[in-house]
């Protein structure tokens, strides 16, 4: 990956407060051209730094009311390939991490209800093969929700 400048990081500090700003505001806060930011930024996002953008949906405004976590045991960890390729094919998993510790992975996933969670469990992911045994965290409330900070020093005038 890239070496990023403090330029850089004054970019993606702004732009990770308010990723609809414009790229003139950007610009006027770093003070540099519109231009400089534009190639910054895509520059980043060639690079791999900035891996993404768009719009978060809340999952509760298309009826998905329960946010789950899901400890899943494989086999053997040499499946996690496999299982994971099945896994995306369930639109309502969310992310897949390979962990260390009790799981080899964990899933997030939405459900509409109990009756869709429990199906979601039973009839796919515990289908899948190499899935040995999950365990089932419901999240009650998502207290909050942020991307990792970028620090920069500030430029004395």
């Amino acid at each position: 990956m890239e070496k990023i400048d403090n330029l850089d990081k004054k970019i993606l500090s702004i732009l990770s407060k308010n990723a609809r700003i414009p790229f003139k505001d950007v610009a006027e806060e770093c003070n540099v051209s519109r231009a400089a930011v534009h190639q910054r930024v895509q520059r980043l996002i060639e690079s791999g730094v900035i891996t993404g953008s768009g719009f978060d949906v809340n999952p509760m405004s298309l009826g998905y009311r329960t946010c789950t976590y899901v400890g899943i045991t494989l086999e053997r960890g040499s499946m996690y390939k496999e299982v994971v390729k099945r896994l995306e094919l369930i639109p309502e998993v969310v992310e897949c991490h390979f962990t260390t510790g009790p799981y080899t992975m964990m899933a997030k996933l939405y459900a509409r209800d109990n009756e869709q969670l429990m199906h979601l469990l039973n009839g796919q992911l515990q289908e899948i093969p190499g899935v040995v045994s999950t365990e089932t965290l419901i999240s009650l409330e998502q207290s909050f929700k942020r991307d990792i900070p970028v620090h920069f020093e500030e430029e004395e005038e």
